[in-house]
């Protein structure tokens, strides 16, 4: 188990907490951060860009003049994408770049993130995020006592009110509930500030196997053997007589 040391607001050692070695102490696989932050970078793409062809665009479809004889290149019609204000050829059309990694490739690379900023030393667990008030200018001052001045990221439970409303107005720190904590915002980040809880649910998130939590599906029933039927099979009606 890796320990860390926790700190209070004034990052006095007040305890430790025992966190699993394959979240915060395993190999850290960067690898793994190209293919998670391209995808996430990808994700975010409007995928919105739009032109027209030379089908969608207003103009007359006459040919423009005879085909033989003018001594000039043969044309059909003004749309055509080398006149001014004729259709593209071959438009940008609207998309999805939208793409998702194996679960196994993001949730690894979300644990080589937390071992690197632990082997960094860029890691502070505190017992319990407490601001007195919302107040920006109190939040800049605790994150300068935990030494986290530069871009810091913290996580704490989303009902801590006066830390969200506190860390909105700040441009270069931020905060995340546990389960909205991603790589993206992991490695763009210089330190990463977890309250003892959010710590233990990050562990949990990332140990969490894809069938925890889902209800089993009822085992269907075998169905019953089909009966033998004791009664003959009917006779095929017999054929009409003959007309005499």
């Amino acid at each position: 188990m890796a320990t860390l040391d926790v700190f209070n607001m004034k990052r006095e050692k007040v305890g430790s907490i025992d966190l699993s070695d394959d979240v915060f102490a395993t190999e850290v696989k960067e690898q793994l951060f190209y293919e998670v932050v391209k995808a996430q970078l990808a994700s975010r793409r409007a995928g919105t860009q739009s032109a027209k062809e030379r089908a969608a665009v207003s103009g007359s479809t006459k040919k423009v003049y005879k085909q033989k004889g003018t001594g000039r290149a043969r044309h059909g019609s003004i749309r055509a994408p080398i006149y001014v204000g004729g259709g593209r050829a071959h438009p940008p059309r609207p998309r999805d770049w939208s793409y998702r990694p194996p679960r196994q490739v993001r949730v690894g690379a979300l644990k080589s993130a937390l071992s690197k900023f632990h082997k960094e030393g860029r890691l502070v667990v505190v017992d319990r995020f407490e601001l007195p008030e919302v107040k920006t200018k109190g939040l800049i001052l605790a994150l300068g006592a935990l030494q986290a001045k530069k871009k810091a990221l913290v996580v704490d439970a989303a009902t801590n009110e006066n830390l969200v409303l506190s860390i909105k107005n700040c441009e270069h720190h931020q905060f995340l509930p546990p389960e909205g904590v991603n790589l993206y915002d992991l490695l763009r980040h210089d330190t990463l500030v977890l309250s003892k809880d959010a710590a233990k649910a990050l562990e949990k998130r990332c140990l969490r196997t894809p069938g925890d939590g889902a209800t089993p599906e009822p085992a269907a029933k075998p169905s019953a053997p089909a009966k033998a039927s004791s009664k003959a099979p009917a006779k095929k009606p017999a054929a009409k007589e003959a007309a005499k």
